[in-house]
């Protein structure tokens, strides 16, 4: 698909070649089954091309073909929900995705599933604990242990400036008790 943007520190018009419509990032315990499948679903359906990673792995380094993916996207939906800061992955992926916006006008729509944005902008509650979990891998927190072991305190640092920058966008949409609340027709022309 070939799209007109703006880029990012320029007047000038550009085409970008894009592999992928759209990439979705999610933290896969939360939402896979529910929302992220239903939404992928509906964007098949309206023939969006959209790349969902169907590999369950945990532990692994982000891989070479899944930051291919993410810059090779038009749009990238972030999907936060209760445990997406507790995923080394997804945090990276957040933090290619935000990249992406900056050097490759990529378009970024958080998607708040059934978590206070608020929450995600000042890293309180979930967000809080599963950053804390960084700094101290050891921490229990009411009886579950958070986190995994980061040796890098500035990597720590970058997740949380991407979790505040990535609420702060416009164009989010709130997700509770739910009720799936997504307007493509209206927001994109989908």
């Amino acid at each position: 698909m070939t799209l007109q943007f703006q880029g990012p520190s320029s007047s000038s018009s550009i085409t970008h070649q894009w592999t992928f419509d759209v990439f979705l990032s999610f933290r896969g315990t939360d939402t896979r089954s529910n929302f992220t499948s239903h939404l992928y679903n509906a964007l098949h359906k309206k023939g969006i091309n959209t790349f969902i990673d169907d590999e369950l792995r945990r532990g692994e380094e982000i891989s070479p073909a899944l930051l291919k993916a993410i810059e090779g996207s038009s749009i990238s939906i972030v999907i936060l929900s209760k445990n997406y800061a507790t995923s080394t992955w997804c945090l990276e992926e957040l933090l290619k995705i935000l990249e992406c916006k900056e050097t490759k006008g990529q378009m970024v729509l958080p998607v708040f599933f059934k978590v206070d944005p608020s929450d995600v902008q000042h890293q309180t509650k979930c967000f809080g604990k599963a950053l804390v979990g960084y700094y101290y891998p050891t921490l229990e927190i009411v009886g579950v242990k958070v986190g995994d072991k980061v040796k890098d305190e500035v990597k720590v640092l970058r997740w949380k400036a991407a979790l505040k920058d990535v609420a702060n966008l416009s164009g989010g949409w709130l997700i509770d008790k739910g009720r799936y609340i997504i307007r493509f027709n209206t927001d994109f022309g989908w």
